[in-house]
């Protein structure tokens, strides 16, 4: 029974350890299509990046750092929609039910901004900004960054030095990206 765990917990710590070591997407290369979840965590999607989308990967949902960044992309909406962009897409890895009600604490009266859960960590892994936070969040989860996406290809990319740092990723920053 022992050896059965262990060769579980290997099995589980390459996988794990496969999914970190992901090539970060560049500028120019197409965005993997991986499921994601929004507001039904029985419902899988693919986010649609026709056009020009915006795409801010947080490392977790309730964190005072991404509860703190999200909010000036929901205030700056339209302003985000006067440069042509479709689509922002929240994205963190934790499970729908969790992304759902931060959602509804930091935007209580809605928004167009869309909260997508990335539960498996499949399309934050398949662009390469996976990180190892199991020491303060219990698991891998996403570096913070933004992409600015054009028809499914990166256009612009910034990643953040460290998961609390909001300085190439905020909002006002990416709007004179646009």
């Amino acid at each position: 029974m022992a050896s059965i765990l262990t060769s579980v917990a290997h099995a589980a710590h390459s996988a794990a350890a496969a999914m970190l070591s992901a090539t970060q997407i560049e500028a120019g290369e197409p965005i993997p299509q991986k499921p994601v979840k929004e507001e039904d965590p029985e419902h899988s999607i693919t986010l649609d990046l026709s056009g020009k989308n915006i795409i801010l990967g947080v490392p977790g949902a309730f964190t005072p750092p991404c509860s703190s960044q999200v909010p000036q992309y929901i205030a700056d909406y339209d302003k985000f929609k006067a440069k042509g962009v479709k689509n922002i897409y929240v994205v963190a890895v934790n499970d729908a039910f969790v992304v759902k009600a931060w959602k509804e604490k930091l935007a209580p009266q809605g928004t167009g901004v869309r909260f997508i859960a990335d539960d498996k960590g499949e399309f934050t892994s398949g662009v390469g900004l996976l990180f190892d936070a199991s020491g303060l969040l219990g698991s891998p989860r996403s570096k913070r960054y933004t992409i600015v996406a054009q028809d499914g290809k990166v256009d612009f990319i910034a990643v953040e030095d460290s998961p609390a740092n909001i300085t190439s990723t905020a909002a006002n920053v990416v709007i004179a990206q646009l």
